[in-house]
């Protein structure tokens, strides 16, 4: 699919492959499970195997055919770094992100141990942003895996939020995204936890957005942290 988004820090999202499994604390309540299965029930044709890995490559060219320039958010139904994704088609979502070169792609991944061993094999460009997404401390490593790919602009999804990120090396980080979990059973978040990430943030020169405090009703929690909305993107945009 390929959709205007409601997600605030991106324009639309491309889904060439969709489906995942889970391999971190952070997938526990997974939004694009359930979205999954609700587009399965709807008969949507690209989930008729609901969340399971799926290669969708009759999805492959549609950035090409948007001809208005926008943020696109690739495989916010998936990890594009999945290990049932081939390298080959991984190179061919590069390609086309490449050739689409009037977009900015924004790929996220927990799989940077895969991104980074894959990283030689691929056709950077720069309006190909990399990020790797970490709730909590046991995975901040990640950050070390996207510092050794050569993407010109490298970001930290750290939601859902799960804990404390104290100390965070943001060398050669461009961009920081924050946010709460949301739907139901939705874990909290704290505000000294934000509050410190935006101070690193603002202490290392990196732009800092913050998406949501979450939780079960997230338009009534909002997004204000200290009485004000923080959407700053990366200088290279």
């Amino acid at each position: 699919m390929g959709l205007k988004s409601t997600i605030e820090w991106t324009e639309s999202t491309w889904n060439p492959v969709t489906g995942c499994t889970k391999i971190s604390q952070g997938c526990k309540l997974c939004y694009a499970e359930r979205m999954a299965e609700r587009l399965q029930a709807m008969g949507q044709a690209n989930y008729r195997k609901g969340f399971q890995l799926t290669l969708q490559p009759q999805m492959l060219e549609l950035p090409l055919r948007w001809k208005r320039p926008q943020r696109i958010f690739v495989n916010s139904m998936s990890d594009l770094f999945h290990e049932g994704v081939p390298l080959e088609y991984i190179q061919s979502v590069f390609d086309i992100m490449c050739r689409a070169d009037w977009h900015h792609f924004q790929v996220l991944t927990k799989r940077a141990d895969r991104l980074a061993e894959l990283d030689a094999s691929l056709k950077w460009a720069d309006n190909i942003w990399m990020g790797v997404s970490i709730e909590n401390s046991d995975h901040v490593d990640r950050i070390n895996d996207l510092r050794r790919t050569r993407a010109g602009v490298k970001f930290l999804s750290l939601e859902p939020l799960l804990g404390p990120l104290p100390g965070l090396n943001l060398r050669g980080i461009d961009w920081v995204i924050v946010g709460g979990e949301s739907g139901p059973g939705a874990r909290p978040i704290q505000e000294n936890w934000v509050l410190d990430l935006r101070d690193q943030c603002r202490k290392a020169r990196v732009a800092f957005f913050f998406k949501q405090w979450g939780g079960q009703n997230k338009k009534k929690t909002g997004r204000l942290l200290a009485g004000r909305t923080w959407d700053e993107m990366p200088k290279r945009s």
